[in-house]
């Protein structure tokens, strides 16, 4: 979830939310701690409650009960299930296995066990900004990685891995060095809690330019390698992860640098029914705060 943005860029960040939209940035993913004499410039903005997203905007998996009260025999009916957009799609995934690729790891669900490894993190043949483990990823999103940046070349897009994998040690280093600085209602704005960050599945990514204009800056989402992941990353099983103006869904404001790797029928799914976030594709409730 951040994406790996540095101190400068995070300041930036902040004051073109607090100066464009009076919000204050909630990344969910940073790749240093930030220095110790470096609090947030702006005075983040309480986070947006689940009552914030209505009942119609966020399908949930629980069910409700059928018309009738009761059976003939006078028992209580059986309830039937809502369900969620993704029934629909013929191959079902697990949403809590770490090594599914539809597993939801938000601030209402954080991976279980929370130390996940992948098993098979492999690095992508494409170009690559990262250093160390954040230029693995899990093969299967190394491979439609691979696919997607030599789709987008042949469009004339110079697209880069700018971060991938982050284990938990890392997070736990990186959250505890916001801890420090800012205490931690400020952290939570500004990185995920360790074992709550889709970086550790291997699943998700951030991208950057190739020509490294406006990396992890709002004005990202207006380059090349962005305004072509949005409109082609279905293509290869890939969503924009965290939405413009979807963040009292998903608890993280506009990344479009972070992609997430769902595979081509879902991703495409989402696409043709005009469903931004994976909480609301897979019924599940909205995480704008932990719980």
């Amino acid at each position: 979830m951040c994406y790996d943005c540095g101190s400068t860029s995070r300041r930036s960040f902040t004051r073109f939310l607090a100066a464009g939209a009076g919000l204050t940035v909630l990344a969910a993913c940073t790749p240093e701690a930030p220095k110790a004499a470096a609090p947030s410039s702006a005075v983040p903005s309480p986070s947006p409650s689940p009552a914030a997203v209505t009942a119609s905007a966020v399908p949930t998996a629980e069910t409700v009960p059928t018309a009738e009260t009761a059976t003939a025999a006078g028992s209580p009916a059986a309830p039937s299930p809502t369900p969620s957009a993704s029934a629909t799609l013929a191959r079902q995934f697990s949403l809590d296995d770490p090594a599914s690729p539809w597993v939801i790891v938000n601030k209402h669900r954080p991976l279980k066990p929370a130390d996940y490894v992948p098993a098979d993190l492999a690095r992508p043949a494409v170009a690559i900004s990262a250093a160390g483990e954040a230029a693995l990823l899990n093969s299967t999103t190394a491979a439609a990685a691979e696919a997607m940046f030599a789709a987008a070349a042949r469009d004339g897009v110079a697209m880069v891995l700018a971060s991938g994998y982050r284990s938990y040690n890392t997070q736990v280093t990186t959250y505890n060095g916001y801890v420090a600085a800012r205490g931690q209602a400020d952290a939570d704005t500004a990185s995920a809690r360790p074992g709550h960050s889709e970086h550790q599945t291997g699943w998700a990514f951030d991208i950057g330019d190739g020509g490294g204009a406006c990396s992890f800056q709002p004005c990202f989402a207006e380059q090349p390698a962005a305004t072509w992941a949005k409109e082609n990353g279905h293509r290869f099983g890939f969503v924009v992860r965290y939405p413009w103006m979807l963040h009292p869904i998903t608890g993280y404001y506009y990344e479009p640098w972070h992609l997430r790797y769902v595979g081509v029928e879902a991703a495409t799914d989402m696409l043709n029914r005009g469903i931004g976030t994976l909480e609301e594709y897979f019924g599940l409730e909205a995480a704008p705060a932990y719980l």
